[in-house]
């Protein structure tokens, strides 16, 4: 019990958090993040940055095998996401809310998916949150496997790299960006963000181009 309230006191310290989970730590977060429906409030994006960032600046991390280990990690727990949304999803939509579980969640992420078909597989990977419950959407609309396979070992590559090495190329070129490690994350969440605020803005402006004008 004291180690899983030692993990929560350490969220919001997300340098500490990296260097206490270390390599099984990451993996077991990442994993949790992308494949269990409870895991939608871990900072995966902050924690890859943050772990990029340490391995440039201090060698606590080999960035290839984290790398690695990280990206089976995430194709996984993707891959269980799915198979919960397959086996169980349509009772998560008549589910009561409770303290680790939110239906707007699972709403927002079905909304998205129906937009964007299978490429929200790969988009969602870099939205916070989202990228929790698409897999869960994908089980419930009974997406091929093999389709989801591809989009799932594309995104989570793509994710998985793409922020790792943000943090690594940073801390390696740029001098002193350790310092400020809190400013870096909040720019990687901001455009973690992005594709979402896009999304949303394009429907809204396609709403008010539908809506009739007053008198027709």
């Amino acid at each position: 019990m004291h180690w899983l309230l030692d993990f929560f006191h350490r969220l919001h310290d997300i340098r500490g958090l990296v260097a206490w989970g270390g390599y099984v730590g990451l993996t077991v977060i990442i994993f949790a993040e992308t494949g269990l429906l409870i895991g939608f409030f871990l900072p995966g994006d902050s924690l890859l940055v943050t772990a990029g960032l340490l391995a440039g600046t201090m060698g606590v991390f080999n960035v290839y095998w984290l790398g690695l280990l990280l990206t089976v990690a995430s194709v996984l727990g993707n891959t269980s996401g799915y198979a919960i949304g397959k086996a169980a999803g349509p009772r998560l939509f008549s589910r009561e809310n409770s303290l680790l579980f939110n239906k707007k969640h699972l709403y927002r992420a079905h909304e998205f998916y129906e937009r964007h078909g299978g490429k929200t597989i790969v988009i969602a990977r870099f939205m916070p949150i989202v990228r929790t419950f698409v897999p869960v959407v994908a089980g419930m609309a009974q997406m091929g496997y093999r389709r989801y396979t591809l989009y799932n070992v594309i995104g989570g590559v793509g994710w998985i790299w793409a922020m790792l090495f943000i943090g690594y190329f940073l801390g390696r070129y740029i001098p002193g960006v350790d310092q400020h490690i809190d400013v870096v994350i909040i720019l990687v969440i901001l455009v973690s963000l992005l594709p979402g605020f896009i999304g949303w803005y394009r429907a809204r402006t396609k709403s008010a181009d539908t809506k009739p004008a007053p008198g027709a």
